[in-house]
This record gives structure tokens, sequence and C-alpha cells, in this order.
């Protein structure tokens, strides 16, 4: 009877249905029957504006008093200080709630909660920074109206929305021997060579500027950067430091609207020689001292309504004018440093729009400031660097002219390299 059985269980077997094979995406999708495993689910959510962090841990799973308990005794999280849109990514079962929760406190540093019965509040805690990888890349192009759109439109090895900083980079290395709001001219030319740093979660930002080279109203501007010991600053292509006696602006953001020479006054309706520069910018933007000095004046002068005047070595003066008041401090007498702010935009006297008017004296005559200024060098490196530095421009600036596409790992930071 066994035997029996057996056979015509077999027989149905070879005769029915085949059973078909089921793909493991079914597997899991079939409700019940998936392991409980599968029940694990991970969330992404943000903190928003003015939200406690304990109600946005108690959102991800973590219940209230647990979410409290591991918030004091935090060592790598002050709750007070989490930015509104941080990022959360909780692990959650429905059954028992969070089992690990990860805050992203910048691109590059984590924190992650882990349930474990092992600690007193009944999670550890970990800090983790990520790593990002370096290469180098070539942005270059041809100035139509300002150094900020040649870079955009040239820049894209880097995201939109971090070009800008390309150019405030290379401005910030410049602004001893260029006023890049002045000086460019259409035709201009620039290329830079810089770090690209990536992040594991695919995030890009710019490094540093390793070298430049700008044609700059037609004279070639060359500027890379250099290691002494443990610090590394920028030189131009002699050997010179790119920090000089004076900027070549006293604005940091900034835009020309007219330029020395004659003009026709606004309010007077005359021609007269207009012996500076003008620079529009929005009342209150911070007008800084362009080099180390003395302030002789700070106070009414006819036209000019406020404004500054400060002393500095071999004979010269700066003045600043229609200014809207002055940094605290500032009076006559004061000391003051290069690039201290000193005063803020206004449109005092005869002014028709918040402006700054700046005027250089040397010797008591007054002189272009794009002539004035534009000859101030820095120290050059000492004999015993220059066959380092001789060596490392060459390398540099052969990378610089290699075709813009091409990346490559970036420089050793070894001592006399491009390192910090």
């Amino acid at each position: 009877m066994a035997a029996l059985c057996a056979g015509i269980g077999a027989s149905a077997i070879a005769l029915g249905r085949p059973v078909p094979e089921r793909p493991a995406a079914t597997v899991l999708a079939a409700g019940s029957r998936v392991s409980v495993g599968a029940k694990w689910r991970v969330r992404v959510d943000t903190v928003k504006r003015g939200e406690p962090l304990v109600a946005v841990l108690e959102r991800a799973g973590v219940p209230r008093h647990e979410a409290s308990r591991v918030l004091l005794e935090s060592q790598a999280i002050d709750a007070r200080k989490i930015r509104a849109g941080t990022t959360i990514t909780s692990t959650v079962n429905p059954d028992s709630g969070a089992s690990e929760v990860v805050l992203q406190l910048a691109i590059d540093r984590l924190v992650r909660f882990t349930r474990s019965a092992a600690a007193a509040s009944g999670w550890i805690e970990t800090e983790e920074t990520l790593p990002w990888t370096t290469d180098t890349v070539v942005v270059g192009g041809v100035v139509s109206s300002t150094l900020t759109g040649a870079i955009a439109q040239s820049a894209a090895a880097f995201p939109s929305a971090v070009r800008n900083e390309v150019a405030y980079a290379l401005a910030d290395i410049l602004e001893y021997r260029v006023d890049l709001s002045r000086d460019l001219r259409v035709g201009d030319s620039i290329a830079v060579l810089m770090e690209r740093q990536r992040a594991p979660n695919g995030a890009v930002r710019p490094g540093s500027v390793l070298a430049a080279r700008l044609t700059v109203d037609g004279r070639r501007v060359e500027t890379m950067r250099f290691a002494q010991g443990a610090t590394a600053s920028y030189f131009d292509g002699d050997g010179k430091s790119m920090r000089a006696a004076f900027l070549r602006a006293p604005l940091a953001f900034r835009r020309i609207s007219s330029v020395f020479g004659l003009r026709r006054h606004p309010i007077l309706g005359t021609v007269r020689a207009h012996q500076g520069m003008d620079y529009a910018a929005p009342r209150g933007t911070p007008v800084r001292a362009l080099g180390n000095g003395t302030v002789i004046f700070a106070g009414w002068k006819g036209g000019y309504g406020r404004v500054l005047e400060i002393r500095h070595p071999n004979g010269f003066v700066t003045r600043y004018g229609h200014l809207n008041g002055f940094a605290p401090g500032i009076r006559r007498g004061t000391s003051v440093a290069i690039s201290r702010t000193v005063a803020f935009v206004g449109s005092t006297g005869l002014s028709t729009a918040p402006h700054l008017h700046f005027e250089v004296l040397v010797n008591g005559k007054h002189r272009d400031p794009r002539v004035a200024l534009r000859n101030v060098t820095g120290e050059p490196l000492a004999p015993g660097q220059r066959a380092t530095f001789v060596q490392l421009k060459a390398r540099l600036f052969a990378l610089l002219d290699s075709p813009p596409a091409n990346t490559r790992s970036a420089p050793s930071v070894a001592s006399g390299g491009a390192g910090d």
C-alpha cells in the first residue's frame, strides 16, 4: 500500500503543472512570507527650522526618553547648534523602532548612534570623518564681462553652485597685484590649475589654487602656491611674494562705476579732474585700509562728505570719501593694519548714490591708483629656495598648460611643494 501511494504521488508530480521559478524580488515583496529582516526600512529626514533635535529623533523612531538621554550624553553633538536642513538617516523596524540613526553634520562628518543593550543610554555614539579624494583640474577661459562670468563658463569640472568660489579664491590671491573689477578687459585670458576634492557621497568642492596665469590689461600675471616648511603662500613667476605693502582695491566685493581722468561731475555738471576712482557698492559695505598706516583725518570735508585719510610709508596717502560712517576706534592718530575695516560705504557730500570715492596721493600729488599701486611688489624668496621653486614652477605650469579636460593626482605636498 505504501509503495502504491508513493507511485501515485510521483505520477501526480510528473503530470501536474511545473512549479514556476520566482525571482528574489518577488519573494521580498511577498508580504507575510518575507523574513523578519525584510521589515527594516531606511528613512531620510531633515531638521526643520526651529525644530528641537529630540523631536526629529523621535520622528526617526527613537523613543523620546531615549532621545533626550542620548543627546544629553553626546560628546559630538550640541543639539542647540544643529542647523536646519541637517540630514538624518535612520534604519527602522515598524515593530521595534530604530536600530541606527546617522546625522550628517557636514559633507565629510557623520555622527552615528547604534542601539546597544550594553550602553547605559541604550545607544552607542561614534563619530566618523569621511575621506575626500583629490585630483587637479585646469579651469580656463576668456573674459567677456567679469571674472566670475569667465570662470562660470569654463569651470565644468565643478558644480555651478560652487564655481563662484573658484573666482573668489583667485581674487583673494591676486588682491595685492590685480584689481579684478577694474583691470580686466574683454578678451583677457585666465587659466587656473587647482585641486578638485570629491566626497564619498559624490559631492565636489574646489580645493587650493596651485597655479594661475592671467593676461590682464595686456600684461601677464603668474602666481603659484609654494610651501616653506609647514606653511604655504603664493608667489609670482619671479619668486616674489604676492603679498605686498598695498592691496589693489579698498573693497573686497566691488564694481567700479567711473575711472581716473576727466569726467562730467554728476551734480555740478562741470567737466573737472576726477582724481581717483569710484566703486559702486551698497550702503554699509566695509571699506578696507589699503596698507598699514596712521589715520590723519576722519571727519567731514565739503563735497567728499565723511572722509577718511590714512598716511602710509614712502609718502603714500589714501583717501576714502562719501562714507556712511567710520569703523569703531577709527579716529585721528589711530594705527591701522592692511585689510582692516576702517569705514563703510555711504552717499554723503556731493553724491548721487551709495559708492566709495577713492584716491591715492604720493608726496602730496594725486596719482592714478591703477598706476601708483601696480608696481608695489612683495619680498623675494630666499636664495636657498630658488632651485626648489624653479623645479616646482616647471611642474605646475606644465600641468596648467595641459588640455583643460585632463585631470591628475594632486601634486605632492612634500617640502617645497604645493601642500599646506
